[in-house]
């Protein structure tokens, strides 16, 4: 499947009463509705990126936030075909350590003495592409007690979150992702990690029906998270732990108000350049 990549270059006036963070945050928004679905913030602005066959290039000029006289923006637009996802991949991701505990890395990276290895290939950006959120998501499963319990790592992308879980004691691991590339690059992950106990699902939320977990992993975005919540929590049971991320802290109260709504209580949080991990508990 190709993605569609849009780079945003942002320039605020001196005479603004917003700086390029506050732009920054209200485009993601935005382009969220838009079936954006990921964001990586650049020097410049901000790259976006959804599946080319969601794309509406027509609603993206016409965004109310493109006219505005405090700042400029501009935009380029790209078709990112499949077969260059290798390159691209290799050429910009770099080995991801949180606490000096786990290491996320690439064949071609050297391994370092830390108490979780986890080795993906390098066949999709984005299960990695969001440094920030990845980060975080690792670190809240680093302090989570994992042992003996049933784990989901729902939109797992390159399944990170599934083999790291399987390292630590989960007796049971599911990751779950829409993408069919996703799925595929999951499965190769999970076998070369000697996860063999994660069972790998095509498909989305409809998938958790009668299945229930004591902890559940999404890191996805704001707009999939909100229309899922409510699937996720018929997946739950007293006492069970869901970690979000993926969104913007500009998000924490749409988040934190669904989150409450379906019998969850709030536990902590997290931030890293301004994007957002939420643990809840559901009561």
């Amino acid at each position: 499947m190709n993605y569609i990549e849009v780079s945003f270059s942002i320039k605020v006036l001196d005479s603004a009463e917003i700086n390029a963070e506050m732009v920054r945050e209200i485009l993601v928004a935005e382009l969220g509705v838009l079936e954006f679905e990921s964001f990586i913030n650049t020097k410049e602005g901000l790259e976006a990126y959804c599946q080319e066959d969601v794309f509406d290039e027509a609603s993206l000029r016409g965004l109310y936030l493109l006219k505005s006289p405090d700042f400029e923006i501009r935009l380029d637009v790209k078709t990112i075909e499949q077969q260059n996802w290798n390159a691209e991949w290799e050429k910009n991701f770099k080995p991801i350590e949180v606490e000096g505990r786990c290491v996320v890395r690439a064949p071609f990276h050297d391994k370092k003495p830390v108490d979780y290895d986890i080795v993906i290939e390098p066949k999709m950006s984005f299960g990695t592409g969001h440094h920030e959120t990845t980060h975080q998501m690792i670190a809240q499963l680093l302090d989570t007690d994992v042992r003996g319990k049933r784990v989901l790592d729902m939109g797992c992308g390159t399944g990170i979150l599934a083999i790291l879980a399987c390292m630590k004691g989960a007796s049971s691991i599911t990751a779950i992702d829409i993408d069919d590339w996703a799925y595929q690059n999951t499965l190769e992950n999970v076998r070369n990690n000697q996860c063999s106990q994660v069972i790998v699902k095509k498909g989305g939320a409809e998938l958790l029906k009668n299945h229930e977990y004591d902890l559940i992993l999404a890191n996805i975005n704001r707009n999939i998270l909100l229309n899922d919540m409510e699937s996720y929590a018929n997946s739950m049971r007293s006492g069970s732990i869901i970690v979000f991320s993926g969104f913007y802290t500009s998000d924490i109260h749409s988040m934190d108000q669904k989150a409450r709504s379906m019998g969850m209580r709030l536990l902590r949080q997290s931030e890293r350049n301004s994007w957002v991990a939420l643990v809840y508990q559901m009561v």
